[in-house]
């Protein structure tokens, strides 16, 4: 059976990674943000970054600008979708440090590290992200400015837990975890925290993110974002995931906002605005590709959506 969250979060291309181990004493609180460079060896210069802490052990308060704080413990792990500038304390009310500047670089190509604090309460916590090199990630876009997840639970909690386990043995072992087994344990910590998300939205609630937790519209996401270039009408659609045409229509824009067809333009001429930027193709493979018959279907969908032509942007894309 399709896990349609599985389904879109390969669609859209995120790569992650360990780059710090921080180990704390109270009373302590630093202020930090991840940069492109603290990505740079997975992935060159990222368009989107999501930052996470994983706490290993004890406990800490994390808060971003115009949010309360929020309270995390060992086992769990705390993600910042937009990569918002936040801070990380033992306590409420402490003057902040800038964490860059307490960054232990590693000599032998290891884990930078971070030793702070004033000699009490230890929490020690492993720093990630995951990247994208996409312009346009309507995941991101979904998810509010923080997320808690307890790796403890989930319906992937005994792989998560397993890696885990490797990932901070071989921090404590002054090792930097494997890039595989950490970009896959990054993965599923966030397809738990966005799937655990979704679960506490409200019935009248309604986005892109409530679409993908509903049986049928779900399905539907999947396999829109699983071959964006088929050729898709409402009846196909409607057919692949067991609904009347009216019915499909009327399920997929409660709930995601938008009808299934204008969702599946936006999506094909994000993702091609995108290639475009990134790939030295022509316009018509790129139409193509996305599921254009021709050329000049795709530059006028195009010059609707974005006020220009393929052509036009790319150029001014070179020029800046």
């Amino acid at each position: 059976m399709v896990d349609p969250l599985s389904e879109v979060f390969r669609s859209v291309r995120l790569t992650g990674g360990i780059f710090l181990d921080a180990r704390f004493t109270a009373p302590w609180c630093v202020y930090t943000k991840v940069r492109s460079e603290d990505c740079s060896p997975f992935l060159v210069a990222p368009s989107q970054i999501i930052a996470y802490h994983f706490i290993i052990e004890g406990g800490l308060f994390v808060s971003v600008e115009g949010a309360p704080a929020l309270q995390a413990h060992g086992g769990e792990i705390v993600l910042l979708p937009r990569n918002d500038a936040h801070t990380l304390a033992s306590g409420p009310g402490l003057e902040p440090k800038n964490a860059r500047d307490l960054i232990q670089p590693a000599a032998d190509g290891g884990l930078a590290r971070v030793s702070y604090g004033g000699g009490g309460a230890p929490v020690h916590l492993a720093c990630g992200f995951l990247a994208s090199d996409q312009l346009y990630n309507p995941l991101i876009d979904a998810l509010p400015r923080i997320l808690k997840i307890d790796v403890r639970q989930g319906t992937s909690r005994n792989w998560v837990e397993a890696s885990v386990r490797l990932a901070a043995n071989e921090l404590i072992e002054g090792r930097r975890a494997s890039s595989s087994v950490v970009s896959r344990l990054s993965e599923l910590l966030f397809i738990e925290a966005v799937r655990n998300y979704s679960l506490t939205l409200e019935d009248q609630e309604r986005g892109w993110l409530k679409g993908l937790g509903d049986q049928h519209v779900g399905r539907a996401l999947a396999l829109i974002h699983r071959n964006m270039s088929n050729s898709w009408s409402v009846g196909s659609l409607a057919k692949e995931v067991g609904l009347s045409r009216s019915a499909f229509v009327d399920r997929f824009t409660l709930l995601v906002g938008m009808p299934p067809i204008r969702y599946l333009t936006v999506w094909r001429l994000q993702t091609a605005k995108q290639n475009l930027s990134e790939k030295q193709t022509t316009i018509v493979r790129l139409a193509h590709s996305v599921g254009y018959e021709s050329e000049e279907a795709f530059s006028r969908a195009f010059k609707r959506e974005f006020g220009m032509s393929p052509a036009r942007w790319r150029d001014q894309q070179a020029l800046d």
